[in-house]
């Protein structure tokens, strides 16, 4: 009787350092997994920001990025290291959002984001005081934030063709720019 309990303790035990040795490399596992989640985005947001800046072009002194007929739903964040740019040109790229970090590209003088899918414009817009020309048209815009009105350097807005669009604050109303 003795035999079979030293045989079944040293089963036990056996059994126990199995189930940590497998619960330890569970969970390096699990860390390597995570590890290359992270390189993958890295990676990912290193190939989005080449092919943003392929997509700098210089004209008239400006720093204009421009994009044609190209599928961007969303802007990546690394779009804010070129914070430089002094207008976007974004046409029929499908873009569904302006990206909330908008408010910090305050070079801007030109935004012309027409014939996308844009539905909302967010408030951060009106920390653009630079900003002299929003171009809007063609989208799914419902309503414009008050906060554009903080754009004080701004003189054309163009929100012609949508269709959802509902109301306007009165700042927009009775601005000084010209709207379209």
């Amino acid at each position: 009787m003795t035999e079979t309990a030293v045989c079944v303790g040293t089963f036990t035990a056996v059994k126990t350092l199995w189930e940590v040795r497998i619960h330890k490399i569970n969970e390096e596992l699990q860390k390597e997994k995570e590890f290359r989640q992270r390189l993958l985005l890295v990676w990912e947001e290193r190939a989005a920001l080449a092919r943003l800046k392929e997509k700098v072009i210089n004209e008239g002194g400006r720093a204009i990025l421009r994009i044609e007929e190209e599928e961007w739903k969303t802007l990546p964040s690394c779009l804010l290291k070129l914070v430089h740019l002094q207008e976007w040109q974004l046409h029929r790229t499908s873009l569904q959002k302006i990206p909330q970090f908008i408010g910090r590209f305050h070079n801007l003088v030109v935004l012309d984001l027409s014939r996308n899918s844009i539905e909302n414009v967010p408030k951060e817009i009106g920390q653009l005081t630079s900003l002299q020309e929003l171009l809007l048209s063609y989208n799914r815009i419902k309503s414009v934030p008050k906060e554009i009105s903080n754009c004080i350097s701004l003189e054309r807005l163009e929100l012609a063709a949508n269709r959802s669009i509902c109301d306007l604050p009165p700042q927009v109303l009775t601005a000084s720019f010209i709207c379209t």
